[in-house]
């Protein structure tokens, strides 16, 4: 019935009556076909049906399969897609029983029933027949069919199936399904029950990433994917005190509006920018305390009103961790209430992770980079587990040493991980330690940030817009301390 746009369109004629008319629809028992030839796609989709009254079988070039896929969209047949490998579908076609095949394309199957009537076509005369044939009152559906735009041969066979259960196709990246922000609207305009997903996909990331397409609340400045297309800005600190950075100068009404004078000149690239908080949570500690790691651990109740009120002026949280001689995973998940919120990412600081025999200020902390991927795997599951946008996942860094096996950091698609140059001092100093950080970095698959301090960095207050926008890599995220 429809033809493959931002949504189908309907074709304009009448089916052919068949002789026999049955139900043979039927709701696909899975949402996700993970099938990466087209051959082993079409013989999946079909096999959602009870049975079939028309079968269309096909082969040829994938422009060619197109126009086949919609032909059998337009008389509500399922497509069937063979190759000289393939041409036998004697079962298939026995358990569909259909009451018609029609053969599109230079192949013949092999194993079609006998007594069955059995026509064949051109792609020439299979392209007039469509725009011959009406669509029939077969039932819409509210629930969508998302197919690889960049493999044509595999959206054939869901055009097909769409078309005859009712349903609508919409064509995404399998690489950037979040990010395509023209996507997101056209699901959330649908109002669709279900999302469909068939092509050369990541099962486990189609999951969330089909589950959120229809109902994951949104970020801070629209979509469901952080980077590219915006840039965080940052006032950095603890709430419960200014020796820690800016944001204890404040109460969180006064640092929403602190951000924003902060952030002025940080979209002159054309990048939308996003207030943030960048707050520590577990701050490194003289003292050993209770528990023996020397680090005091925020309160939920400490937290939760910058939580609140950054929810209410569309300002985004990282939640930063000094663990001290604790792990970071321990940490991290004093706080999964507050990181299961869409607008709350997480922020690892190595400096501040010791050793058992370390104390802070004497030695500089590290992280091995299997520590880090236990926080990220925890952190993408979580992002899964509660149908959440991508989650900010921020590393802090200012020498080579504090990431041990930097190379070995894993990412996933649920978080963009970005890495943050955050060493003070005079601006040529930080150049050179931000060129250091960045070198030969070009396949690590994180984005990069740059920290700016009031106090310590000559001059005062750090590198000025321009400056840190004409970095290379370019900041997606600033914060200032």
């Amino acid at each position: 019935m429809s033809s493959i746009q931002t949504t189908t369109t309907a074709f304009v004629t009448t089916a052919a009556p068949t002789t026999t008319v049955r139900n043979c629809r039927s709701e696909p028992d899975r949402q996700i076909f993970i099938e990466t030839d087209a051959v082993t796609l079409s013989a999946a989709l079909a096999a959602t049906l009870v049975c079939a009254d028309e079968v269309v079988v096909a082969s040829g070039s994938p422009d060619e399969l197109m126009v086949a896929g919609e032909f059998a969209a337009s008389i509500d047949a399922p497509l069937l897609i063979i190759d000289a490998a393939s041409s036998e579908i004697r079962g298939e076609l026995r358990r569909l029983d259909p009451t018609s095949i029609t053969v599109i394309g230079d192949l013949l199957p092999g194993g079609v029933p006998p007594g069955t009537p059995t026509n064949s076509l051109s792609v020439a005369e299979a392209t007039a027949a469509i725009s011959e044939i009406a669509p029939d009152d077969v039932d819409r559906s509210d629930n969508l069919w998302l197919a690889d735009a960049t493999r044509p041969d595999l959206v054939a066979p869901v055009t097909a199936i769409a078309g005859l259960r009712g349903d609508r196709v919409i064509l995404g990246d399998p690489h950037n399904l979040l990010g395509d922000q023209a996507l997101l609207e056209a699901v959330r305009a649908s109002s669709a029950e279900a999302v469909f997903v068939a092509g050369g996909f990541d099962p486990l990331i189609v999951e969330w990433q089909s589950a959120a397409l229809l109902s994951a609340p949104e970020l801070p400045g629209g979509g469901l994917k952080l980077f590219p297309g915006r840039r965080l800005v940052a006032l950095y600190g603890n709430p419960l005190t200014s020796a820690l950075g800016v944001m204890g100068e404040q109460g969180p009404e006064e640092a929403v509006a602190r951000a924003a004078e902060v952030a002025a000149g940080y979209d002159a690239d054309g990048v939308p920018v996003v207030l943030s908080f960048e707050l520590i949570a577990t701050v490194a500690s003289a003292f050993s305390g209770d528990d023996n790691n020397y680090s005091e651990e925020m309160t939920i109740e400490v937290i939760r009103p910058w939580i609140d009120v950054a929810a209410a002026n569309n300002v985004y949280v990282i939640l930063d961790l000094q663990p001290g001689r604790t792990d970071f995973l321990t940490q991290a998940k004093l706080y999964e209430e507050l990181l299961v919120l869409p607008h709350v990412g997480l922020a690892l600081d190595p400096e501040w992770r010791l050793e058992p025999d370390q104390v802070h200020l004497r030695q500089i902390g590290s992280v091995d980079a299997a520590e880090i991927n236990q926080v990220s795997e925890w952190l993408a599951a979580l992002v899964r587990e509660h149908n959440l946008p991508q989650k900010m996942f921020l590393l802090h860094q200012f020498r080579l040493d504090m990431i041990e096996n930097r190379d070995q950091v894993l990412t996933h698609p649920e978080l963009a991980t970005v890495i943050q140059m955050d060493g003070q001092g005079p601006l040529g100093t930080k150049y050179g330690t931000w060129d250091a950080l960045t070198a030969g970095t070009g396949n690590l698959g994180v984005f990069w940030g740059w920290k700016n301090f009031y106090d310590e960095d000559v001059p005062r207050g750090g590198a000025t817009p321009a400056e840190v926008l004409g970095l290379q890599p370019v900041p997606v995220y600033v914060s200032y301390q």
